[in-house]
């Protein structure tokens, strides 16, 4: 693989690594550093060998000196699944935000969802992460979410990603609820081939969410343009979370499901948006994606 690409790519990096890209050189100031607080109790009486950090990185920096808070999910790490620790650092980091006005809250979202080790109390803590995002963007504070990592945003994640304010995505991001292998368990491979990865791709994928408007920017798997998405989600003007807001985006999702239920694959939707040549999109860049949407 060519180096300069992995030192490029999002999708080929760790949390740390990630934020080490995308902040502004030496100011991540990382909150609860590891080894401040006790791993998972809930997967050490499973005799599971947690992790110094739970899976998740929280702390502040900046971005071409705009102040933000950060969140990075470990996706290496039992698949950046949510625990009672990991999801408790995730809403600490959002109350705090509340307390000191940040920019933004800027959130790697990489995770298949619920820790099934810690059920009960991952579920609860996935509750308690989406009354915070609501708290933070209450507060006038945007939530910027990227993904573009190796597990996507899937099941309570899922959801909790698309409360952010701005969604960001690469080609490589996947973002749905119920993941390919739950819904080829529960339904079958007949509804769901989850070894088909171009299916799982063309389903769930950065671009299909861009062209249903699902997300508002498509970008490469480049920590630069994923640099340069977060500066222009960073610039939008503020969305206020009013009642009108959300019948707006309701009555454009049951338009959709409305129109294409039953469709089980993306190409058929593509072409009934009249995009030309719908076989060739999975072939085409991000800028060719968003030239597309633009006409």
């Amino acid at each position: 693989m060519d180096n300069s690409y992995i030192q490029k790519s999002f999708y080929e990096k760790t949390a740390r690594n990630r934020i080490a890209s995308i902040v502004d050189q030496s100011s991540f100031q990382e909150i609860l550093k590891p080894g401040s607080i006790p791993v998972s109790p809930n997967l050490a009486s499973l005799d599971i060998v947690g992790s110094f950090d739970d899976g998740v990185i929280i702390g502040q920096a900046t971005i071409q000196d705009e102040p933000i808070y950060i969140i990075a999910q470990e996706g290496k790490f039992m698949g950046g699944a949510v625990g009672e620790i990991h999801g408790a650092k995730i809403v600490g980091t959002l109350l705090k935000a509340i307390e000191n006005k940040p920019k933004a809250v800027v959130f790697f979202v990489d995770s298949g969802g619920v820790r099934l080790h810690e059920a009960n109390a991952g579920l609860i803590t996935i509750s308690e992460i989406m009354r915070a995002m609501l708290k933070v963007r209450d507060a006038g504070i945007p939530i910027i979410t990227v993904i573009g990592g190796t597990n996507g945003a899937f099941g309570g994640m899922g959801i909790c990603a698309c409360l952010s304010t701005h969604v960001i995505m690469t080609e490589e991001g996947r973002l749905a609820l119920s993941g390919p292998e739950v819904i080829e368990t529960i339904k079958g491979v007949e509804e769901f081939d989850s070894k088909d990865r171009a299916l799982v791709w063309r389903v769930t994928g950065g671009k299909t969410r861009y062209l249903l408007d699902h997300v508002d920017f498509l970008v490469e798997d480049d920590v630069d343009d994923i640099k340069q998405g977060i500066m222009e989600a960073l610039a939008q003007p503020a969305i206020e979370l009013d009642l009108a807001y959300l019948q707006q985006r309701q009555a454009g999702l049951q338009q959709q499901y409305d129109q294409w239920f039953g469709q089980k694959d993306s190409i058929p939707i593509w072409q009934a948006m009249h995009i030309d040549n719908p076989d060739s999109i999975s072939l085409l860049s991000a800028q060719q994606i968003r030239d597309i949407k633009k006409g």
